[in-house]
């Protein structure tokens, strides 16, 4: 399967599947003037613009009956300022080319989420992130960006240029304007030791802060309908790489998290009583494992199993209440779920719309097999996030509307002037946005 979207006949459909839609036109642009000329006709002829990514949101985020602004001729490193320690990218570039790129540079990102398919500019655009005690999203490693605005003019913003842009475009929902450019703030290259192991859920929850603050970067999976976990820790590590071999990294990567899982997951759709069983068989086939290698090797893996998710950032100190509650739901509802929950947590930063903004946060994330009924274990699930105060991430599902998010954003309105300020005439506006940001 393909892990971008896919468009048939003028139809774009998204890689989750639940997201399909007929734009009026696509343009894809080979430079940023063209992309400008392409905003600029858009307006005059009365259509909405969205510029579309690999299409891994599950929102309809990117959709648009309108222009569809295709950035894949927009890739590759502008520049690398090794002073600085910054890369310019290209709006367009996926993170796997951005990765390998910078690694043959002997440069790595400081932090990155755990696939690496989407755009740059998607990804920071929805929030992306990984997990840390010190980074976890790709928005805040951000310096500098470029965008298109409205009137088709090229606006820079970084800490001193624009500022009032930068604290709002970094996490910018494609609602201020097309991003053309981001400058990343980069590292040389380092080494991440990994440590993979099983640990029932109780011991988690009841050490969950020491091992997060003893770690870089912890994060934890928990299989609903039993009590056990697989944890990760990544942290710094001064050598040698031991990598994971290719035939164990086959084993575990390949056979048993997307092969063995994948048949799992078509045994428990078909067969949804079976779905506890095979719970506790998928929780205990994965056994410890350690190795070290370069960030992007660690950090990302391939996931071929197609799914919906909704993830939800929670103040950290609620995880612990947040996890519990949602274990109970689970265990009282008679649903049946099949995929593990994925926990992460992300320190506070300083962009208006970032999940993590002005707060210490945990993620919780829930999936369920693409073409498996998801709606009542996630509006079960959004039900606790939000009795917490979640705040969902922007390219996952959630029924989150303006108001709601006017309460849990300190920022908020902050945003939404500045909106009013770039995109008077709301020319990147869709059904998502007005929902999210109101009119």
């Amino acid at each position: 399967m393909s892990s971008t979207a896919s468009g048939k006949s003028g139809t774009w459909r998204n890689w989750g599947g639940n997201v399909t839609v007929r734009p009026a036109r696509e343009v894809t642009p080979a430079s940023v003037d063209e992309l400008a000329a392409a905003v600029r006709q858009a307006a005059e002829d009365g259509l909405k613009v969205k510029a579309v990514g690999s299409g891994h949101s599950f929102t309809a985020i990117a959709a648009t009956d309108g222009v569809s602004i295709r950035p894949q001729l927009l890739t590759g490193i502008r520049n690398i300022d090794r002073k600085a320690m910054t890369v310019t990218v290209e709006a367009g570039t996926p993170l796997k080319r951005l990765n390998i790129a910078l690694a043959r540079e002997g440069l790595s990102l400081t932090n990155m989420g755990d696939i690496m398919e989407q755009t740059v500019s998607g990804a920071t655009s929805t929030g992306t992130h990984g997990t840390g005690r010190e980074s976890a999203s790709l928005a805040a490693q951000i310096t500098a960006l470029e965008l298109v605005t409205a009137d088709g003019s090229v606006l820079t913003c970084s800490e001193k240029e624009n500022p009032e842009v930068f604290a709002a475009a970094r996490v910018g929902l494609g609602a201020l304007g097309i991003v053309t450019a981001i400058t990343f703030a980069v590292e040389p290259v380092f080494l991440l030791a990994a440590r993979e192991e099983p640990m029932p859920l109780d011991r988690v929850l009841a050490e969950f802060d020491q091992l997060r603050t003893e770690n870089e970067h912890f994060e934890f999976y928990w299989f609903p309908h039993t009590d056990n976990t697989n944890t990760k820790r990544n942290n710094r590590s001064a050598g040698p790489p031991q990598p994971v071999g290719q035939l164990a990294g086959w084993f575990e990567d390949e056979f048993l998290s997307n092969g063995v899982f994948h048949a799992a997951q078509l045994v428990g759709r078909a067969v949804p009583g079976a779905v506890p069983a095979i719970a506790r068989i998928s929780s205990t086939a994965l056994s410890s494992r350690t190795y070290t290698d370069i960030p992007y090797k660690v950090f990302t893996s391939p996931r071929r199993v197609p799914f919906v998710e909704m993830e939800y950032a929670v103040p950290r100190e609620a995880l612990v209440d947040t996890l519990r509650e949602l274990k109970a739901m689970v265990d009282r509802s008679g649903l049946r779920i099949n995929f593990p929950v994925e926990v992460r947590t992300a320190p506070a930063d300083d962009i208006a719309l970032s999940t993590a903004s002005a707060r210490d946060s945990a993620y919780v994330a829930v999936h369920m097999f693409r073409g498996t009924p998801y709606q009542a274990y996630f509006t079960a699930a959004e039900h606790i996030f939000t009795a917490h105060e979640g705040r969902p991430h922007w390219g996952k599902v959630h029924t989150r509307d303006a108001d709601y998010f006017a309460e849990v954003y300190p920022r908020f309105g902050e945003f939404t002037a500045l909106r009013d300020r770039l995109d008077p005439n709301r020319l990147f506006q869709n059904d998502y946005l007005r929902r999210v940001l109101g009119q």
